[in-house]
């Protein structure tokens, strides 16, 4: 149910951001004066509609998206000659650009609130330094490099806290009889570290105010030093102050848009592995559908650890998204936004040289020439998507518990 419950929130999270999206070419459109005939959520059939001034509102059957209507928005638009002064193409460069760009702007504007608000409503999660325990690992790694990773690739059976019921939230207060000294984690750590494998110790806990002592029996990680027991540091949520919460957002902005770049960047090296079981450990792991990116929020959600981490999860989920999906729409391709913003500079470059050379202005580009690019790029996008979606219900990227 929890499950289900984070894939709808993620859901409507996307279909909002989409909204916002087509609101913002929608409004620097009608700010410059453009002509904008529709505003719809969803595509198909129209299930409700109703007309405020010169514009159409509505919602149709199929609520995977939204769109904006723009009277004349390239050449290719039939504009009726009374429309043609308030068309998009007859409006000066510089707003045509800013109208291009409001929809990523909106992206960009929602990832930047949300991140405020996980700032100072909900927190940054810190190490606790105590011998509190926040989380419980479902298994032994299979490998110094797999503990590194987080991953459970080829591990055989649970961990040894998992399989004696440790519990998050349990502090432990005692190992072998012995009292931890200090009451840390890096303690804590040393004292596992030094327990013989394979072998019961008497681990004592607080929880729910009782003590309590389970029988743990270490296991070894191999390429690593010292016994394991999958555990793992609780954390506290500290929320910062206005200031904060600003330097914090433009910080985490900044890397997000840098691990966007980054993982498309491997997308070309991905997409082979894309189907390969050990699909985690590639830079197939890094790359994801919608789908993908639902099912992610909705083990998110699944995982447990208190609201405070799955609100937290979901939100950055949802604040990487926006970025990313803000980020790929600039990109200089048709049909994205991107695209006609460098038809747009083109065409303003190739006035500039014909005033430079005397010559009379060109005017806009012939977008009918631009069709083929148009629509090559857009099935590869759709080819695209298609085999990420298909990676994400076969061979999907698990959470690790």
């Amino acid at each position: 149910m929890s499950f289900l419950l984070g894939v709808v929130i993620f859901v409507v999270a996307v279909l909002i951001s989409v909204i916002l999206h087509e609101a913002g070419h929608f409004v620097a459109a009608k700010k410059f004066g453009m002509k904008a005939t529709q505003f719809f959520i969803g595509f198909g059939p129209t299930l409700w509609s109703t007309t405020r001034g010169e514009t159409e509102y509505g919602i149709k059957a199929l609520p995977f998206g939204a769109f904006v209507r723009i009277t004349g928005m390239t050449t290719l638009d039939e504009v009726d000659p009374a429309d043609e002064p308030r068309s998009m193409r007859n409006k000066p460069a510089w707003q045509r650009a800013i109208v291009m760009v409001a929809g990523s702007f909106m992206h960009f504007a929602l990832a930047f609130v949300l991140l405020l608000f996980l700032a100072i409503g909900i927190g940054q999660a810190e190490p606790s330094n105590n011998t509190a325990v926040g989380s419980i690992s479902s298994c032994v790694p299979a490998s110094a490099r797999a503990f590194g990773l987080g991953s459970c690739a080829g591990s055989k059976g649970g961990s040894p806290a998992q399989q004696a019921g440790l519990k998050p939230g349990d502090k432990i207060i005692a190992i072998a009889g012995k009292p931890v000294q200090n009451d840390t984690w890096t303690q804590l750590g040393t004292v596992i570290r030094a327990q013989p494998a394979g072998r019961p110790v008497a681990v004592t806990v607080l929880r729910d105010g009782k003590q309590l002592t389970l029988q743990v029996s270490p296991a070894t990680v191999k390429g690593r030093k010292g016994s394991y027991l999958g555990i793992g540091e609780a954390e506290v949520f500290q929320r910062s102050s206005p200031v904060g919460a600003v330097t914090f957002a433009g910080s985490a902005f900044g890397q997000v848009l840098v691990g966007s770049a980054d993982a498309f960047a491997k997308l070309p090296a991905a997409v082979p592995d894309l189907f390969n079981k050990n699909r985690a450990k590639t830079p197939a792991g890094d790359v994801s559908s919608v789908y993908g990116a639902a099912d992610i929020a909705g083990q998110a959600v699944a995982s447990g650890g208190g609201w405070r981490y799955s609100v937290a999860d979901l939100l950055l989920i949802i604040i990487s998204l926006n970025i990313f999906i803000g980020a790929f729409n600039l990109l200089p391709l048709l049909p994205l936004d991107g695209g006609h913003l460098a038809v747009i500079f083109y065409e303003r470059i190739r006035a500039w040289l014909a005033r430079l050379f005397g010559r009379p202005d060109p005017g806009l580009v012939d977008m009918q020439k631009l069709v083929p690019v148009s629509v090559g790029i857009f099935g590869l996008l759709i080819g695209l998507g298609l085999l990420l979606m298909a990676a994400d219900i076969f061979n999907p990227v698990h959470l690790v518990q």
